[in-house]
């Protein structure tokens, strides 16, 4: 029983408290893999009827454990191969000015992610491009004309290795 309560995975909002049992982390884990999957096909996967299985998928998306479900695309079919990642020190600290830097940040295509984060520098960028000839727009145009940018230290991704959406989901 001890073994069972330590693997729930419990998600809070608004103060209640809601485990997901096995066939939740099942749906999670399925429709991660292939959200493409009919709900009959889901069903199937998990071991339910579609209804109950229909009705689970609305109630994880209700609560937010699923927070949409996306296409991903290929970046060099779409002159997007060039994978950069920049950390951005800000010329001061507030919460005005990581507000400004955040509105900022969001309106930019070329992000993909903005991650305020704890060190030497304030956030760390990730972002597509097409060629190393546009690395000097995104930085020098973008990047450092952002609200109070004051430095920048860049990494070019030479190869990439993995990357995913993916969350380890318990069993």
């Amino acid at each position: 029983m001890l073994r069972r309560e330590a693997t729930l995975v419990r998600h809070r909002e608004g103060g209640t408290t809601r485990p997901l049992d096995r066939i939740d982390r099942k749906i999670l884990r399925s429709l991660q893999a292939d959200a493409r999957l009919s709900m009959t096909e889901l069903a199937a996967t998990v071991g339910l009827s579609v209804t109950p299985c229909t009705e689970r998928v609305r109630r994880l998306e209700r609560d937010r454990f699923i927070l949409g479900y996306h296409a991903r695309l290929n970046p060099q079919a779409l002159e997007q191969g060039l994978l950069v990642f920049v950390e951005i020190k800000l010329a001061a600290k507030s919460g005005a000015l990581f507000e400004d830097f955040r509105r900022e940040v969001v309106k930019l295509p070329n992000v993909l992610e903005c991650h305020l984060v704890s060190g030497e520098f304030d956030y760390l960028i990730k972002a597509r491009i097409p060629e190393m000839a546009a690395y000097r727009k995104l930085l020098g145009d973008m990047l450092l004309a952002l609200p109070a940018a004051r430095e920048s230290r860049s990494y070019i991704v030479m190869e990439e290795i993995k990357e995913s959406l993916e969350l380890s989901v318990p069993e």
